[in-house]
């Protein structure tokens, strides 16, 4: 095949790869939000896999891996990574189509933004000549440490999320598409070493067979649970988590290859501040796709309190032009009693202005035992209490 046609067809794959995690995506979103966690969190594992849409989205992951792998054996790295971030460009309208809606300016902003800054990071995070994989040593250390790394992410403790509320929902939603992403870099690592271990190519000693197994079961551990922790991640909503997830994927591949396999930015210093701008320019996608999805505004306070108050100035108005009511006495507005928070209501509660038929109410003992009561006087004189509306 010549280039040409293997440039063509690893661009085709590598559509079809973003087509189907973007699939795979909205279906895991979709079936959150038809299946909230119960609060123990008990049996959620056995009803999500017995859900046929949940096994549909794995079959998509499953097609859209095999499509990306395919297209790396047609296509150069640079190429095919970019491509690869246009599962959240595919992902928002096929998401704001299965949910009815339009998607707004906020979220296409905020997927630009996280484009951008995926783009940029990929670029300079690919290894100009192909990298060592890790030894046995170096893969069990590193799958130690990402497993507390995605507990700790997964239970809330390195994110800063709100007590309650869809904020607590969306906080944790990020952190555990962070953990999802890390876990499948860190399973894409592993299955480096696999390769290199059944090619016997790795450093020292072969490996046994029971090494290699180990192996193989740390990369379907990861790889599970990445999609476990993406399926919880689409409770708090679709787009943001899958930005997420696209990011700290590579992010995760990136470290491993600096810190262990002796990898570095492309172009030297400069490819170290390309890398920080384009973290920067995603993290600020992340946050416009976090706030696009809220949907319409609710109506104003005011302007439902006007709603409600309209009726009853028309009823008043109505009942005003039937029985208009005589002149009353315009009292004079309460003073402060010297005591805070109660009013002076010593002004002359004898009649009620305005209604007939009602006489001057009685007059009542002292009351000294109702603390901010005592001494109201009528202007003659006279002591009268009126009754408190509860």
């Amino acid at each position: 095949m010549n280039p040409a046609a293997g440039t063509a067809l690893a661009v085709l794959l590598s559509l079809v790869s973003a087509a189907g995690y973007a699939l795979a995506a909205v279906a895991q979103s979709r079936l959150a939000a038809a299946s909230p966690a119960a609060p123990d969190g008990r049996g959620a594992l056995r009803a999500l896999l017995a859900r046929g849409q949940w096994w549909w989205a794995v079959g998509l992951n499953a097609a859209g891996a095999l499509a990306h792998v395919a297209a790396l054996h047609y296509g150069p790295l640079t190429l095919v990574q970019p491509l690869g971030a246009l599962t959240l460009v595919a992902a928002l309208p096929l998401g704001a189509y299965c949910a009815r809606r339009r998607v707004t300016r906020t979220e296409w902003r905020g997927a630009l933004w996280t484009l951008g800054g995926l783009v940029g990071l990929v670029a300079v995070t690919g290894p100009t000549a192909p990298g060592e994989a890790l030894s046995l040593a170096e893969s069990l250390v590193v799958a130690a440490a990402t497993a507390l790394l995605i507990a700790a992410l997964a239970s809330g403790r390195l994110h800063g999320r709100a007590r309650g509320g869809s904020d607590g929902r969306s906080g944790r939603g990020l952190g555990h598409a962070t953990a999802s992403g890390i876990a499948s870099g860190v399973a894409s690592a592993l299955t480096q070493t696999l390769t290199a271990a059944l090619a016997l190519d790795l450093p020292g000693t072969e490996p046994s067979w029971w090494q290699t197994a180990l192996l193989a079961v740390l990369i379907s551990g990861f790889a599970s649970g990445g999609l476990l922790l993406s399926q919880a991640a689409y409770r708090g909503g679709l787009a943001a988590p899958l930005a997420v997830v696209n990011l700290s994927n590579p992010a995760a591949a990136a470290v491993i290859g600096v810190a262990l396999l002796g990898e570095t930015f492309r172009a030297g210093a400069w490819g170290w501040l390309v890398a920080a701008g384009a973290s920067m320019v995603a993290a600020r996608g992340v946050i416009l796709l976090t706030k696009g999805g809220t949907g319409e505004a609710a109506p104003a306070p005011e302007a439902s309190a006007a709603g409600v108050a309209a009726p009853l100035a028309s009823g008043a108005s109505a009942a005003s032009a039937a029985s208009p009511a005589p002149a009353r006495e315009v009292l004079p507005a309460p003073r402060p009693s010297g005591r805070p928070g109660l009013p002076d209501l010593r002004p002359g509660l004898r009649d009620l202005p305005g209604v007939p038929g009602l006489p001057g109410l009685p007059e009542l003992p002292e009351l000294p035992s109702l603390p901010g009561l005592s001494g109201l006087a009528a202007p003659d004189g006279e002591s009268a209490h009126a009754p408190i509306a509860g």
